[in-house]
């Protein structure tokens, strides 16, 4: 065990260990180790578990509009290995990882390796101190890829967009107001349109009262000319 380097992990994580060996596991890669229980593998899945967890509760708490389907592919980017391999690597984690003989740090390290030590250490500071310091350093350190993550998903809800413009050009909130329906109970399809400072603008079709919302979202965009038409003829041409 390298006190120097256990004291440069703390610091860089922000908190001190009770149980030092736990931290030292979280550091060790398996080619480290003469049995792989003793490697940071067990503390990879139960970090990885974690860092969903704390992911998954702040996006649900700061978008109270997002359908399930989008909170799940911001969830999925912040989650991403690609980007624990980056936080793992920006914030100097990656420097620390011990690894056996023959196998050296450098630009050629697989991600794998940066990302498992990332929620390794997550997994060790869970154990340590619960739930709260755990939640504090993904939070910190994973606060630009959630905010890029979630700028992109917003790019792509209208209504969410809309509401920004409105809100910002007018003071108020958009209404939707259901037009026709037609199908059966089970496959209904919705006629939607938005109304907004007194204007109604072009209306919609979905498979959903959501699905109908966002499109006449979109549509008010265009004739506003917030969003490019081309927008509008990918949307319906994707359906």
């Amino acid at each position: 065990m390298d006190p120097a380097n256990l004291e440069r992990c703390q610091e860089i994580i922000g908190y001190q260990f009770r149980q030092a060996q736990l931290l030292q596991q979280a550091l060790t890669h398996s080619s480290a180790c003469a049995t792989r229980s003793d490697s940071n593998e067990r503390l990879e899945f139960l970090g990885d578990a974690v860092l969903g967890l704390v992911i998954c509760q702040e996006i649900f708490s700061r978008e109270g509009d997002l359908p399930e389907g989008e909170m799940t592919k911001i969830k999925s980017a912040v989650v991403s290995r690609e980007t624990c391999a980056a936080v793992s690597n920006e914030c100097g984690l990656t420097n620390l990882l011990i690894l056996g003989k023959g196998i050296t740090l450098s630009s050629q390290l697989p991600l794998s390796l940066s990302a498992a030590l990332l929620e390794s250490v997550i997994g060790a500071m869970y154990l340590d101190g619960g739930l709260e310091p755990a939640r504090q350093f993904i939070l910190k350190q994973m606060a630009p890829a959630m905010a890029q993550a979630m700028a992109s998903e917003h790019q792509h809800n209208y209504k969410s967009l809309l509401q920004q413009y409105a809100q910002r050009k007018y003071g108020e909130t958009p209404q939707y107001d259901v037009l026709d329906e037609k199908g059966p109970e089970h496959a209904k399809c919705f006629e939607m349109a938005v109304r907004l400072n007194g204007r109604q603008f072009t209306s919609a079709w979905g498979n959903s009262k959501k699905q109908a919302e966002q499109k006449a979202a979109l549509a008010a965009l265009v004739e506003l000319g917030t969003v490019d038409a081309s927008e509008l003829t990918e949307e319906v041409g994707g359906q």
